[in-house]
C-alpha cells in the first residue's frame, strides 16, 4: 500500500461528552496494545480521532488488527502532501491509480484553513478533472462512488483520505464494567460474551466441569472459545469449576423434572460467590427465550431468586439462526459445533419442567446440602489466564 497513516475515527464515543477522554484514552490503550508488534508505528491521539503514522510498517496486516477493536467506527487509510493545489493532483491521482478495483469517484475537499485561495467547490472541480484525464477506468459518481477521494486542507499540510474500512463499533472493553460470563461448550454463550465486550464490559468467563464426565476435549473446546473470546478484548480470565459432585447429589436427590432447574439454580449460586470474589458486577448468560426447557420465563424466573446480581442476557430475544450467524462471523460456531458434552447435557431428563415453581424448587433443595456443595465448587476453581501472546504456553501443562 501506498498510505503513510491510518486515521481511526470513532462512533458512539463522540456521544459521551464530558467523559468522551475517558473512552478515549482507553480505545488509544487497546489499539497501542494490540499494535505493540509493529514497533515502527506511531500512535498519536488527537481530539476527533487516532492517527497512526506507519512509518513502514504494512497497512495490509494493521489493518485487520484494528477493525476487530471495539470502540472504533471507522478507519481511512491516507497520505499527507503540502498544501499546493499541484501536490494534492499528484496525490489524489496516486490513490486513485492505488485503488485499482474503483471504477467510479468523488472528490469531497474542504479547507479548514481558510486562508487557502481555492474554495471547497473549485478543489472538487480541479481534482475532479485532473483525475479523469490520467486515470482512464475511472468515471465521476457523485452520489453512488466506488470511492471517495476527501481532501482535508489543514495549516501546515493536506490529507488525502482513500478507502475507508469498517470497524467493529460499540465501546471500548473495560469502559462499562466486569461481568462474569456462564460459559459452555454450546454456540449461544460465546456470542453473549462478543457482544458484551463489544458494549464496553470487561468479560471473564466461568465453565463448569465434570470429570470424568465430561473428557479433557471438552474443556479444550471452552479453552479454544475463551481465546477467540480474548481475541477482541484485552486479557481474559477463564474460571474452571469442579461440578461433579454437585451434579451427581442432584442427580440423586431431585425428581428428574426438576433436575435441569435445580442445576441451573446451583450454577447461579456459585457464580454469585465467583463474581464476589472476581470484582464482577453482574452474571450473563446465553440463553435465549423458548430456546430449551430451562429458557422458559417460568423458569428463568425460578433460577434468578437465588442471585442477587443483575443477570444479563443479550441474546433473550434472538432466534437461533440469527445467533449462529453471529457465531460464524466471529468464528466460534465451528469450534461449539464439537461433539464433546459438557455438564449441561449430562443425565438430561426426558421431560424437563418447563414451568417450575420456586417454591417446589427450593423444598427439593433442603434434601441437597446445598451450602456445602457451593462452598466446594468454589473452593475448587481453577483459574487460567488467556492473553494476546501467551495463550500456548499458559495452557501445555494444564491438558
Amino acid at each position: 500500500m501506498i498510505y503513510d497513516f491510518l486515521i481511526i475515527r470513532f462512533g458512539e464515543i463522540a456521544l459521551k461528552g464530558k467523559n468522551k477522554k475517558r473512552f478515549v484514552l482507553r480505545l488509544e490503550d487497546d489499539v497501542r496494545d494490540k499494535l505493540s508488534r509493529f514497533p515502527k508505528a506511531d500512535i498519536k491521539r488527537h481530539f476527533d480521532d487516532i492517527e497512526i503514522q506507519l512509518n513502514g510498517e504494512d497497512a495490509g496486516r494493521i489493518l485487520p488488527i484494528l477493525q476487530k477493536i471495539f470502540g472504533i467506527q471507522n478507519i481511512s487509510s491516507a497520505i499527507k502532501v503540502d498544501n499546493n493545489l499541484e501536490a494534492m493532483k499528484k496525490g489524489v491521482l496516486r490513490i486513485a491509480n492505488e485503488e485499482t478495483s474503483a471504477r467510479t469517484f468523488k472528490i469531497a475537499a474542504r479547507r479548514k484553513d481558510k486562508r487557502f485561495p481555492i474554495h471547497g467547490s473549485e478543489l472538487n472541480q480541479e481534482l475532479g478533472s485532473f483525475v479523469l484525464k490520467n486515470c482512464d477506468r475511472m468515471t465521476v459518481d457523485v452520489h453512488h462512488p466506488d470511492l471517495t477521494l476527501r481532501v482535508e486542507v489543514g495549516y501546515h499540510e493536506t490529507r488525502i483520505y482513500g478507502h475507508e474500512y469498517e470497524g467493529a463499533g460499540g465501546l471500548p472493553v473495560g469502559t462499562s464494567g466486569k461481568v462474569l460470563l456462564l460459559l459452555s461448550g454450546g454456540i449461544d454463550s460465546p456470542v453473549a460474551g462478543y457482544l458484551l465486550a463489544r458494549r464496553g464490559a470487561s468479560i471473564e468467563a466461568i465453565y463448569f466441569q465434570s470429570p470424568p464426565y465430561t473428557s479433557d476435549r471438552a474443556k479444550q473446546k471452552v479453552i479454544d472459545l475463551s481465546k477467540k473470546i480474548q481475541s477482541f478484548g484485552g486479557t481474559f480470565r477463564l474460571h474452571l469449576v469442579p461440578f461433579t459432585h454437585a451434579q451427581i447429589a442432584i442427580r440423586d436427590t431431585v425428581p428428574e423434572d426438576y433436575r435441569i432447574t435445580i442445576m441451573r439454580r446451583m450454577m447461579f449460586r456459585i457464580a454469585e460467590k465467583a463474581a464476589d470474589r472476581f470484582g464482577c458486577l453482574a452474571l450473563s448468560t446465553g440463553e435465549s427465550l423458548g430456546q430449551v426447557a430451562s429458557q422458559t420465563l417460568e423458569s428463568m424466573n425460578t433460577i434468578n431468586q437465588v442471585t442477587a446480581l443483575p443477570v444479563l442476557r443479550p441474546l433473550i430475544a434472538m432466534d437461533k439462526i440469527d445467533i449462529a450467524r453471529i457465531a460464524k462471523q466471529i468464528d466460534t460456531y465451528d469450534i461449539s459445533i464439537r461433539p464433546y458434552e459438557d455438564c449441561c447435557t449430562l443425565f438430561l431428563p426426558k421431560a424437563p419442567k418447563t414451568r417450575p415453581d420456586r417454591i417446589h424448587a427450593a423444598r427439593f433443595e433442603k434434601y441437597l446440602g446445598v451450602d456445602q456443595l457451593v462452598q466446594e465448587a468454589v473452593g475448587g476453581i481453577e483459574t487460567l489466564t488467556i492473553t494476546q501472546d501467551e495463550t500456548e504456553d499458559a495452557f501445555s501443562g494444564l491438558l
